[in-house]
């Protein structure tokens, strides 16, 4: 009786820290606003975020495959190459922001990026989609059905959705470069806020 006591115990001590953190790869796969454009690369989002996990003792490593300049349609031509090379846990997708800036049709970067969560989770990784908004210029209209996307998306597919990566940071231009686009190093941490809140209950 001890015995059987002493096992069943065992067993479930033994599966606690698997069960409280299951570990493997997280993979970020976005454009210059995860790709630490125009910052040293240790002050991006995503090593803020290997910094965070490092410091919880989670065993997650993050491989950042942001490219700056990249369009959801980019993005779809290689994320199969991604899938196989880094096998991760978790995927991060990040992207249409350059779809939105050169005007492309919103139900174009859906299908796009449909293919990249379908992809993603075939290959059995759990899916944060990141959302954007494009600025009121853009129109009523397209602002609204680009937005959409990424709502939808989550939805139909069943991810985990941050729903906008520069929340808390649009309207303050001193978090911004030069060039008006690209958050500076002391927006990082916000950003970082904005998807880990999402992230979190992914990575249990």
């Amino acid at each position: 009786m001890l015995r059987k006591f002493l096992i069943s115990w065992l067993s479930l001590f033994t599966c606690l820290p698997l069960a409280a953190w299951a570990g493997g790869s997280i993979l970020i796969y976005g454009d210059s606003l995860s790709a630490a454009y125009g910052l040293a690369q240790d002050a991006g989002w995503p090593a803020l975020l290997q910094a965070r996990l490092k410091q919880k003792g989670m065993d997650y490593t993050v491989v950042n495959a942001s490219i700056s300049g990249e369009t959801s349609s980019g993005g779809a031509a290689r994320i199969a190459e991604a899938l196989k090379a880094h096998r991760p846990s978790v995927v991060i997708v990040q992207l249409g922001a350059n779809d939105g800036l050169r005007g492309l049709p919103p139900k174009q970067m859906r299908a796009n990026l449909a293919t990249i969560v379908n992809r993603s989770q075939q290959a059995k990784a759990r899916v944060l989609l990141v959302g954007m908004r494009m600025p009121p210029n853009y129109g009523a209209a397209y602002t609204r059905q680009f937005a959409q996307v990424y709502t939808s998306l989550a939805s139909e597919y069943k991810t985990a959705l941050a729903p906008f990566l520069l929340q808390g940071i649009e309207q303050r231009r001193e978090f911004f470069q030069a060039d008006n686009l690209h958050p500076t190093a002391a927006a990082q941490p916000i950003l970082l806020a904005n998807v880990w809140q999402a992230l979190l209950p992914l990575l249990k």
